[in-house]
């Protein structure tokens, strides 16, 4: 009788600590939400070696803090099941653009036509170094061939070469799409 008490112990979870775990789950990623949100679309843009190391040390810090004390496979569970109905929540709220808005980074504008948009790239915290590596890699070889550099809500940058016109659309809840140069853009 004691093996199989000390089994439950070691893979089970009274209702209560369950019930810690959901909290915990929940506050988590809420906070994990407002803080990505507070701090912008860069934080989960393209990884550096050292940027996958503070993520590795960050989910471990969360699990730990998820779990409790003592970690159960049915406390991994009840955690589990918490994340993903949390991630399909928020996919169905996302659907009404209002909520949606309120979950998600709007895109931001970092370069219109070959001009920097500095106060943009600050408050996003992406310097000239990294928006200058993904023009390279968008085969970008000088600053003229470019219409326009966005910071899009994934963390990811989409580079927009000159040559053909934006239509206005395309650029519609783009913070600061107002900088665009007119002969960029179709009326």
């Amino acid at each position: 009788m004691c093996v199989m008490q000390d089994l439950w112990y070691y893979l089970g979870i009274p209702p209560l600590a369950a019930l810690a775990v959901v909290i915990s789950t929940v506050l988590l990623y809420a906070s994990f939400i407002f803080l990505s949100r507070l701090l912008g679309q860069r934080v989960l843009a393209r990884l550096s070696g050292f940027d996958l190391l503070v993520v590795i040390v960050f989910g471990a810090v969360i699990g730990r803090a998820i779990l409790g004390h003592i970690p159960t496979l049915a406390g991994g569970l009840v955690a589990m099941v918490t994340l993903l109905a949390l991630e399909a929540s928020i996919g169905q709220i996302t659907k009404n653009s209002l909520m949606e808005r309120m979950v998600n980074n709007r895109p931001v504008l970092l370069m219109a036509g070959d001009q920097f948009v500095a106060e943009e790239m600050h408050r996003c915290h992406v310097t000239v170094a990294q928006v200058r590596s993904q023009l390279r890699r968008s085969g970008i070889r000088a600053h003229d061939e470019v219409a326009a550099v966005i910071l899009e809500p994934t963390g990811e940058l989409s580079v927009l070469k000159r040559g053909v016109l934006i239509e206005k659309e395309m650029l519609r809840r783009v913070r600061s799409a107002e900088r665009m140069p007119a002969d960029l853009l179709t009326d």
